[in-house]
């Protein structure tokens, strides 16, 4: 009698098949989150209201940002951001492009070492007029914020008008930042 050939099992092929699919799955949905929209931001006490006061240490020798600056009667941005956080780094050209732009956009270093955080900025540009540093994180405290980035637009006596708890993708920028930052100006 010959010999059948030996059959493959072809439920033991499938299921070869399940972790390659749970990890596209998984990895289409952080991707949807982190480009495709704002899903379930927490709302901020703070629209409406001054920027808390507070300090930040200087990051370098660039210029440190303070207090008065916020409060200068100009519309402005104050972006949150580090070296080690990688939606940083996806946001960072739409900032280097607002700041070629004119807006006056200001930073603080978050959690972060100061070496890491200037090696970024030279790596990637500097789109801010000044800078600070929250090494402890109680500054982004006073702020409300929960990771970054974090991003705010101020009108020029310091009040929050927008805070976008996500990474200022182009999509962002265009259907969020833009329009409410040519209101602020307008209304400036």
């Amino acid at each position: 009698m010959p010999l059948r050939p030996e059959r493959t099992r072809p439920v033991a092929n499938k299921l070869m098949l399940v972790p390659v699919v749970v990890f596209a799955g998984l990895a289409g949905v952080f991707a949807g989150g982190m480009f495709l929209g704002q899903g379930d931001e927490l709302p901020s006490a703070l629209i409406g209201k001054p920027a808390p006061e507070g300090t930040v240490e200087p990051l370098g020798d660039l210029a440190v940002l303070s207090d008065d600056i916020l409060r200068d009667g100009n519309v402005k941005i104050v972006n949150f951001w580090a070296s080690w956080c990688a939606p940083c780094r996806v946001e960072h050209p739409n900032l280097v492009l607002l700041a070629e732009e004119g807006v006056p956009i200001y930073g603080i270093n978050y959690k972060d070492l100061d070496r890491n955080a200037l090696g970024f900025l030279d790596d990637l540009g500097n789109p801010y007029r000044a800078v600070g540093t929250d090494e402890d994180g109680f500054y982004a405290l006073d702020w409300g914020v929960y990771g970054v980035p974090e991003t705010f637009l101020l009108d020029g006596d310091g009040t929050i008008l927008l805070r976008m708890a996500s990474p200022l993708t182009t999509r962002e920028l265009e259907a969020r930042m833009r329009p409410a930052l040519n209101e602020a100006l307008a209304a400036n």
